[in-house]
């Protein structure tokens, strides 16, 4: 027999207890939680719409020019160190990497890890901290965000984000003013409608919504892929003539990034090629 769906540990009445929704129940092992109390309907749906949300991890890195006068063994270690932090985080999760390198001045390197319990990225940035390579950057920029349906949407929360094989990813940070929120519900489901109309008349941008409330700095992490920067300038160009963009508080800095593999983003550093796996070295 199927008593529904299992969830994280939550707290209800002052104790942690793993919850399973079944028919609007809750079901628990902690002592001072009365097991088998019912739920509220709105409990339920909020509970419920959590589970399947994943928390995307957008770091930047920076790495000091001192760190390419070394030798060129020396930055090979370095890079194999980091990159096999990086296969051993994709081997099952998702991770992708990018070059910034010619496109920004203040970031070299980013690399989005994608994992629906946070923890995991938690514990791979520990890890990729002690290569080689870390030793020797700075992370200018760093967003934390979480994939969620949209509330102008019927679609559910993404499970990943940036799946497409596109050349170029263009990324920034994006606030609402206060006054946004105000507005009535119908009245946003409109200026969205518009707004939604007008990337629809781009069709070789897609975009990547993933929400930050309560994570961090700001309220979204916006990410458009696209194989011809042109065509993304030309979108921006016409949003901001929307209605919808009349309530952007913020939205940079905004950093154009090329997709590759981390081995190759990583070569893009220093211009020099080392091995594609720390598994290939003697």
């Amino acid at each position: 027999m199927s008593f529904g769906r299992a969830m994280s540990p939550t707290f209800v009445g002052g104790a942690t207890i793993t919850i399973v929704i079944a028919g609007g129940f809750f079901f628990g092992g902690a002592a001072d939680a009365p097991p088998g109390r019912v739920a509220t309907s709105a409990e339920a749906a909020r509970m419920a719409a959590t589970v399947n949300r994943t928390y995307a991890k957008f770091t930047f890195f920076k790495v000091d020019p001192a760190w390419q006068r070394k030798e060129a063994a020396e930055r090979a270690q370095d890079k194999r160190e980091f990159l096999a932090a990086c296969e051993d985080y994709a081997s099952d999760r998702p991770l992708r990497a990018y070059s910034t390198v010619g496109t920004r001045g203040d970031t070299d390197l980013l690399v989005l890890a994608q994992s629906p319990i946070l923890d995991d990225i938690h514990n791979f940035h520990v890890v990729l901290a002690q290569s080689g390579l870390a030793r020797w950057a700075t992370i200018p920029h760093s967003y934390l965000a979480m994939t969620k349906s949209s509330p102008y949407s019927e679609a559910d929360a993404r499970p990943e984000i940036c799946t497409s094989k596109r050349k170029y990813l263009f990324v920034y940070p994006m606030d609402k003013k206060r006054e946004w929120y105000t507005l009535p519900d119908d009245e946003r489901q409109r200026i969205m409608r518009s707004h939604i109309e007008i990337g629809r008349r781009h069709p070789e941008i897609t975009i990547n919504t993933a929400y930050s409330y309560g994570l961090d700095d700001q309220e979204f992490v916006v990410s458009f892929e696209g194989d011809e920067p042109g065509e993304f300038l030309e979108l921006v160009q016409e949003l901001r003539t929307s209605e919808s963009s009349s309530y952007t508080l913020r939205d940079t800095p905004i950093f154009t990034c090329l997709a590759m593999s981390v081995a190759k983003a990583l070569d893009a550093l220093d211009g020099a090629a080392t091995a594609r796996s720390a598994a290939a070295v003697a």
